[in-house]
């Protein structure tokens, strides 16, 4: 039996607003963390009733550019996904 596992950027409260400065395409995320927080969990649940198990990952406004600027990535969506699977990618193996 496969296990489908997906790695979901996840903020926290405290570091949204920062975040969302930083990125690159910090427009396209929804203006207050309530908004994002809200879309997010459906968008888990969804997942979970498809039986994918979402691995949240937290993505720190600290550590991020510095893994962004060691994989020569910018800070975009495309990193956050990447980021997000390789973390997920590791907890899931561990």
């Amino acid at each position: 039996m496969k296990i489908q596992i997906v790695g979901m950027s996840w903020y926290r409260p405290e570091t949204f607003a920062k975040l969302r400065a930083m990125f690159e395409d910090g427009d396209k995320l929804h203006n207050t963390y309530e908004e994002w927080f809200a879309a997010a969990e459906m968008g888990r649940k969804r997942m979970e009733a498809k039986n994918i198990k979402v691995i949240c990952v937290d993505i720190d406004p600290d550590e991020f550019p510095k893994w962004c600027k060691e994989n020569k990535m910018k800070l975009n969506a495309e990193a956050r996904n990447k980021f997000s699977s390789l973390i997920a990618y590791k907890i899931a193996t561990e």
